[in-house]
């Protein structure tokens, strides 16, 4: 479930008079700008944005860059965007990241993502940068990682949630047969049972893998290699069968870790928080004994710390 907190009713023009205040004058009121984009949801963000530049010819997201800066100000951006456009633009980042593409974060958004929805982020994607997620994330990697990652960007799962008892206990035996028998991690039926199954068929094939063999898949996996494309393989197993226990984990490597990973907090707070980040607060609190809004204030200050503790239903 969400975690914002927004009025059933609200006056666009009146938002965005309020936030044209908000960045005139000598000095930015950001508890304002974090008291009305933080508390509104997607719809009524487009609205506003919408009603802003209707009334001062102005682009509302521009404005907001040029008046705050840091990790608060990459937060409210990220926030103010459609949903598809954030996304498109968190991808963009992680492709084009140096020396190495952000190859987590690419299989996380296409493994957490419908059908709808990463069909939208792809067109989304394609309309800001004029190329194709494809043809991006196929440029800046090589080999079996190429492979995988424009598959699972490429496909269209199908999205029942019927299961094929038979089929999962063959795979299970496939991909255990490839991942401890033959060693063969770059296997091509590895990538394919994890590009082209439904969410549910994996699932099954991964609990009979678990069931016949006494541990889980990613266990195996983790035990051989330790190279970025095993690790992408662990990625996507644990984003599709349990995405909150792995957001859970992500932020708390992130607020745990010397120095904060603010990129890895803001993505995790800001694309949930109309989805699931009441359910992942809710494990992060079972798995670690204190809230995330306690974890958040502790490691972040200031309008940064607000803005997250707004969007994380304070």
């Amino acid at each position: 479930m969400s975690t914002i907190v927004f009025p059933d009713h609200h006056s666009a023009a009146a938002d965005a008079e309020a936030l044209r205040k908000a960045c005139q004058g000598w000095g930015t009121d950001e508890k304002g700008i974090i008291g009305i984009l933080g508390k509104r949801n997607a719809i009524q963000r487009k609205v506003i944005r919408q009603a802003y530049e209707d009334l001062y010819q102005e682009d509302l997201i521009k404005r907001l860059e040029s008046e705050l800066s840091g990790d608060f100000e990459k937060a409210v951006y990220r926030w103010a965007l459609d949903p598809e456009d954030r996304d498109a633009e968190i991808l963009h980042t992680a492709i084009k990241k140096t020396p190495t593409i952000d190859y987590r974060t690419i299989v996380e958004i296409s493994c957490t993502s419908s059908y709808e929805e990463l069909l939208a982020i792809k067109r989304a994607y394609q309309i800001r940068y004029k190329h194709s997620l494809e043809e991006d994330l196929a440029q800046r990697t090589t080999s079996h990682m190429r492979t995988f990652l424009v598959g699972l960007v490429s496909i269209f799962r199908y999205q029942g949630e019927d299961i094929n008892a038979k089929l999962a206990n063959s795979e299970s035996e496939i991909l255990h047969g490839a991942i401890c028998k033959e060693k063969a991690f770059t296997h091509e039926d590895i990538i394919r049972i994890l590009t082209t199954r439904t969410k549910p068929q994996i699932i099954a094939t991964l609990n009979h893998y678990k069931d016949d063999h006494g541990t889980s898949i990613t266990k195996h996996l983790r035990d051989e290699q330790s190279c970025d494309y095993v690790s992408a393989l662990r990625v996507a197993i644990r984003c599709i069968c349990d995405h909150k226990k792995y957001y859970a984990k992500v932020i708390r490597q992130a607020l745990n870790r010397a120095g904060t990973d603010e990129e890895s907090v803001t993505r995790v707070v800001v694309t949930r928080a109309e989805k699931d980040l009441k359910e992942i607060k809710e494990v992060y609190h079972k798995r670690n004994s204190v809230t995330l809004d306690h974890a958040v204030a502790k490691d972040t200050s200031g309008d940064y710390k607000a803005f997250l503790l707004t969007l994380l239903g304070n």
